[in-house]
């Protein structure tokens, strides 16, 4: 049996509770061929198979003085001129350049295998003669995917398909159902002959380290944290760790022959006697000393993108509303830590003389209570550490319990373009109790990792040019998250609502001149209910967001239309009718549409383009 144990590392002051394994398996990249064998021209390097089609070479040497030279491969016992071009590391058969002990990853062409060639070779092809080669041994097997019998279960509570290891850190569970009863049950994985409460909790297929849900013959990809690999563990199972049972598991195979990962392992330390991962992306770090607690934040974001953690409205399971957070974001070389109190689902707005929403401290009577003492981003990583009193005589904070569990919020999402937080894109769904003055202390985080993401195609344009039309129904929905609203405007929705016009998330709407146009709006009128309030305003602006403009800056406004502004407004029930005409008496804002005509329901935007043409934005 393959040799493992439960370890525990010491790296500087930062104790880390994982998984090893006395293996070559440590730096995995695949199923060692060979070193080229040198002739001329100082080639170089170590082979190695990534999978049934692609090599990695390792430390490539290669002095470019050839005339015709290029990776080459073939099926005959010798290389020769019967043979064929491999392309370079970036797909492109150009004659090969200098490498200086340089990484590489190269693929056969035309969905070829390493299986059908004999050696692989840096090869001239006016002088007909090889510059270096490494030959395939004979029965030489690459790395493939791994496909593994069923989840095992004695209950018969989890059921599924075939179960896949994709690569060293890639486990794929095909149809997967569970009825999402259990107590608090988790991805687990561990070392020994079969599952047990030692193991580790892995993130579900989203990231989350939250109980799991129910799941009815759902596919998922589970991703192995920090530096764990399916070398490094001997089962996967579904286990409730409150209730101690095994709802269902399997057994990983020794000496699995699959492809590396391309995910790459970013270690984070710090000094903190307490860490949490409480997402794959973020960790919260801290120590409570006397009535201060110290919080290190840690969170593997874009750089335009903000991470936010405080206190839940709701001392029994994570809400929003009532909830005080600190929002925390880098702007170049510098962070900033914001004290804000939610009172709404909505961006900070000023209704009936008081501020509403997503507010900064400082505008609903209270302080800027956290104190920043630093921060700095590292590896597409933004960590900040800052400190708050427990309890604080900032009405509007609430304290963190000296004693007892506290119930958190927290989130990730992007800014906008005057560096405000918009809707989270990831946050806390699901109740994670902190008890932030335990004792004993205790560390359960992982390393980052990181993979590339997939371009999620966007969903749109919806262009409405129909002559005929002259009635528009406007409503707020769904921004439609990373295909929608963001993806087709290139902007953030503050709210995760969007206009749809007659249907259509955001369409382009052409519009002529001196022809009348109904639009119905049900997007609010009270404002009395700040979170429903979504009144139309037709401005000059870019952006949007006029009602939460200061009165400085509603002076560079030009509103053309709108509540309390034009002359066809009035409202039916919760329905706001406007009738504008695409052309008005103030000829020096549209005439020809020289400059944009835009239609903002508070963060709401329709543009008018020079066609004249409007289209929906920001909510």
């Amino acid at each position: 049996m393959k040799y493992k144990s439960i370890s525990i590392f010491i790296t500087g002051a930062i104790l880390v509770a994982g998984f090893s394994e006395v293996s070559a398996q440590d730096n995995y990249v695949g199923k060692r061929i060979g070193e080229f064998n040198s002739y001329h021209h100082q080639v170089g390097g170590e082979v190695y198979a990534v999978d049934q089609s692609t090599f990695l070479i390792k430390k490539f040497m290669y002095d470019g003085n050839g005339g015709d030279t290029f990776f080459w491969a073939g099926a005959r016992p010798r290389p020769g001129p019967q043979g064929f071009i491999v392309p370079n590391e970036l797909g492109r058969t150009n004659v090969l350049d200098l490498y200086l002990n340089k990484d590489i990853t190269i693929k056969l062409p035309d969905n070829k295998k390493i299986t059908e060639i004999k050696w692989l070779s840096v090869y001239d092809l006016s002088r007909l003669e090889p510059f270096g080669d490494v030959y395939i041994p004979e029965g030489f097997e690459p790395p493939q995917t791994i496909i593994l019998n069923k989840l095992s279960s004695k209950t018969g509570e989890v059921r599924s398909g075939a179960v896949t290891i994709a690569d060293s850190k890639t486990i794929i569970i095909d149809k997967l159902s569970y009825d999402g009863t259990g107590d608090e049950v988790y991805f687990w994985v561990g070392v020994g002959p079969q599952p047990h409460s030692k193991g580790i909790r892995i993130p579900d297929e989203h990231g989350y380290m939250t109980p799991l849900q129910k799941y009815n013959r759902k596919t998922i990809t589970l991703e192995l944290p920090g530096d764990l690999t399916v070398f490094t563990i001997d089962w996967l199972s579904l286990y409730d760790t409150k209730q101690l049972r095994v709802l269902g598991s399997i057994i990983i195979p020794e000496d699995l022959n699959v492809p590396p990962s391309l995910v790459e392992i970013i270690p984070h330390e710090n000094s903190m006697p307490n860490c949490v991962q409480l997402h794959k992306e973020l960790q919260i770090s801290w120590e409570v000393f006397g009535d201060q607690i110290t919080i290190e934040l840690a969170a593997q974001v874009e750089e335009d993108e903000y991470v936010s953690f405080g206190m839940s409205g709701d001392p029994h399971k994570p809400k929003m509303v009532g909830g005080d957070v600190v929002v925390a974001y880098m702007d170049g070389y510098l962070g900033y830590l914001i004290d804000y109190n939610i009172s709404s689902y909505m961006p900070c707005t000023e209704l009936l003389g008081n501020h509403k929403g997503v507010c900064n401290d400082d505008k609903v009577g209270g302080y800027q209570d956290y104190q920043p003492f630093s921060s700095k981003r590292e590896n597409g990583i933004n960590i900040f550490t800052l400190r708050r009193r427990l309890t604080t005589p900032d009405s509007g904070d609430i304290a963190y319990p000296s004693e007892g569990e506290a119930m958190i919020i927290w989130g990730l999402g992007k800014l906008d373009v005057i560096k405000r937080p918009t809707m989270h894109h990831t946050w806390s769904k699901v109740k994670q109790p902190l008890e932030f003055a335990r004792k004993p202390t205790e560390r359960k985080c992982f390393a980052f990792t990181r993979n590339e993401k997939p371009k999620l195609r966007r969903w749109g344009p919806f262009p409405m040019a129909d002559p005929a039309m002259r009635e528009f129904k406007a409503r707020l929905g769904p921004d439609g998250g990373q295909r929608g609203y963001s993806a087709m405007t290139g902007q953030q929705s503050e709210t995760g609502l969007a206009w749809y016009i007659n249907g259509y998330l955001v369409p382009d709407i052409y519009l002529k001149r001196n022809t009348k146009y109904k639009f119905l709006v049900e997007g609010g009128s009270s404002p009395y209910d700040p979170q429903n309030y979504h009144p139309l305003i037709i401005t000059d602006e870019p952006h949007g967001a006029y009602s939460q403009l200061s009165e400085e800056q509603r002076k560079d406004v030009n509103v053309l239309a709108g509540v309390g502004y034009s002359l066809d407004v009035y409202a039916c029930g919760n329905t706001l009718v406007m009738e504008i005409a695409a052309k008005t008496s103030s000829s020096k804002l549209l005439k020809d549409f020289a400059i944009p005509l835009c239609l903002t329901v508070v963060k709401e935007i329709l543009r008018c383009w020079n066609s004249p043409q409007i289209s929906p934005g920001q909510m």
